[in-house]
């Protein structure tokens, strides 16, 4: 299971050329309005350099990165979450993510149409993120009304629904995102089934544009100002859409000749895997080399459990070998006579880039 973002914004902004770019999925991206009427879907491998050189040393018969997987949703305009424009239920789509990026136009172009006549990047986020206000007060609204009705109707234990999600329609309707408030861990997975949209975290694609290929003009500093610059990536969607058509080795000389350091796949996996603190581990069994993602403090069954719900059901002990003791010695054999592969228990907390064997029962 890899990582998994959705694609949203504006009609007409970049999100279907963003994900052709990112996961070469082949979606329509034409200068109009609603180009997009339903979910695109594209997968792409996560680039993995430490993966490589494992490959290289190991050689396994299989290898199989890590994935991160986009969904592009059509355009929200106001009145979304009311089923203006294509409705809400494209909104749905975005509840089973992980992230979010919220792709704004930060170009003037008179021949590109824009959904608000000019584009203005910090009113148009504010623009889509009050329809995610506005959807996820509906649905939490409802839960006030099905826990209240509960309550009356003999369940006394849902009282503690009814106050978290009566939390959580108080907060909307001043505004604040579910992510924002000043919740108790109960409150938090009582109103977790619901994936709230605001609960998400989210990253910031600001589209540059073809003039301003490294994000220097007075849109993206307006965005980084409103919202942070850490969650703000500047790329020029164009541009990457043209770069990821070339081979790889092309690829870096025209980055170089544009003054990029990064494609745009390596700076959104880069700032996903800081959102969501992520650690990438490793298993080598059957002579299968494969990358798995984790959240940063996770243990070693909950390494399993991403697996297989078999392994975590039935874990044994685990194996830790090193990257760096691999790539040192090369062999599993070389580490365990320098007693250097570790047995651990369930509650060992990976690091990133263990190399790991787990042992369970069926």
């Amino acid at each position: 299971m890899g990582l998994s973002v959705g694609i949203a914004g504006l009609p007409n902004v970049g999100k279907s050329t963003l994900l052709n770019a990112l996961t070469h999925a082949g979606a329509e991206a034409s200068n109009y309005p609603f180009c997009t009427i339903d979910q695109n879907v594209g997968t792409a491998p996560v680039p993995d350099v430490d993966l490589q050189r494992l490959a290289e040393i190991l050689q396994p018969q299989e290898v199989t990165p890590t994935t991160i997987r986009c969904v592009d949703i059509a355009g929200l305009v106001p009145g979304a979450s009311r089923g203006e424009g294509l409705g809400n239920r494209f909104l749905a789509h975005l509840r089973d993510v992980d992230l979010i990026l919220h792709v704004v136009r930060c170009f003037d172009d008179p021949n590109v149409a824009h959904s608000t006549a000019t584009p203005d990047p910090v009113r148009d986020v504010g623009l889509v993120e009050t329809e995610f206000l506005l959807a996820d007060l509906e649905i939490a609204e409802r839960g006030v009304q099905k826990w209240s009705h509960a309550v009356r109707t003999g369940s006394p234990a849902a009282k503690e629904e009814v106050a978290a999600f009566e939390r959580a329609v108080a907060g909307l309707r001043r505004g604040i995102p579910i992510g924002a408030l000043d919740l108790a861990d109960k409150e938090r997975a009582i109103l977790a089934d619901c994936r709230f949209l605001t609960a998400k975290p989210c990253l910031y694609v600001a589209n540059t544009g073809e003039a301003d290929p490294l994000g220097e003009g007075p849109g993206v500093a307006a965005l980084r100002r409103a919202l942070g610059a850490e969650c703000v990536l500047a790329v020029s969607v164009r541009i990457e859409a043209e770069i990821a058509e070339l081979p790889p080795a092309e690829q870096r000389a025209f980055l170089a000749g544009m003054g990029l350091r990064e494609t745009a796949l390596d700076l959104v996996i880069a700032a996903c895997y800081r959102r969501l603190d992520l650690i990438t581990f490793y298993t080598i069994a059957n002579e299968k080399l494969r990358a798995w993602q984790l959240p940063r403090g996770g243990t070693a069954v909950q390494a399993a459990g991403r697996i297989h719900t078999d392994m975590a059901a039935g874990f044994i002990r685990a194996e830790v070998l090193s990257l760096a003791d691999l790539l040192e010695w090369k062999t599993r054999q070389a580490l365990h006579d320098r007693g250097l592969v570790h047995t651990v228990g369930r509650d060992y907390v990976v690091r990133d880039k263990d190399v790991l064997q787990i042992l369970f029962k069926a």
